[in-house]
């Protein structure tokens, strides 16, 4: 007959074993959600915000260089959406920034659209991160609209140009507001300007 025998100790799986053993998986189920989870909010936006996607510069070089351009589809902005942004190093006013429509006109880039613009009223004070400067509304010929947005830190300016076809609506300019406010076009911001 045979005889049945005992498991040796150490054939015998301890409870410290078992318990690493269930860290071990939990703590690895915990590093793929977190992963997931940092993977998933750089992929898309949260629920609800619009999505501005980044497409190749349009414009010819010229003494500014290039910049950034976006795009954001008439499903999420209401109107279809083209922004451009760029610094220019050194060529806003020192002493009071983006104060007038003067100054934004003379800093702008609205001239890259189109060379005839009207301006449609006084622009607007406005604030990214810690810088303020002006916002200005233009038609742009033929039948679109354009916002000009500028806004500096001491001597250097960022501009930004917002474009869509027909009137732009009073909600354009608060999700560009709000897109340049973001946390990366900020840190974007941080580093062109060298801050």
């Amino acid at each position: 007959m045979f005889q049945r025998t005992a498991p040796s100790i150490e054939a015998r799986p301890t409870w410290s074993a078992l318990a690493g053993l269930c860290l071990g998986v939990c703590g690895a189920l915990i590093a793929c959600a977190v992963a997931m989870r940092i993977v998933a909010a750089h992929a898309a936006p949260a629920r609800g915000e619009p999505a501005w996607i980044e497409v190749k510069w349009p414009f010819l070089m010229d003494q500014w260089g290039t910049g950034r351009a976006f795009q954001c589809a008439a499903a999420d902005c209401g109107v279809a959406l083209d922004l451009y942004v760029r610094p220019k190093i050194g060529f806003c006013n020192c002493t009071t920034g983006v104060s007038d429509d003067a100054e934004l006109d003379r800093i702008g880039d609205v001239e890259l659209i189109a060379a005839r613009v009207s301006p449609l009223g006084e622009g607007r004070p406005i604030a990214v991160g810690h810088m303020t400067g002006r916002s200005r509304a233009y038609a742009v010929a033929p039948r679109r609209a354009a916002l000009a947005i500028g806004f500096n830190d001491k001597c250097d300016v960022v501009v930004a140009t917002l474009v869509g076809a027909g009137a732009l609506p009073e909600s354009a300019a608060a999700l560009a507001l709000a897109f340049l406010n973001s946390r990366p076009m900020l840190h974007w911001v941080e580093v062109a300007l060298g801050l």
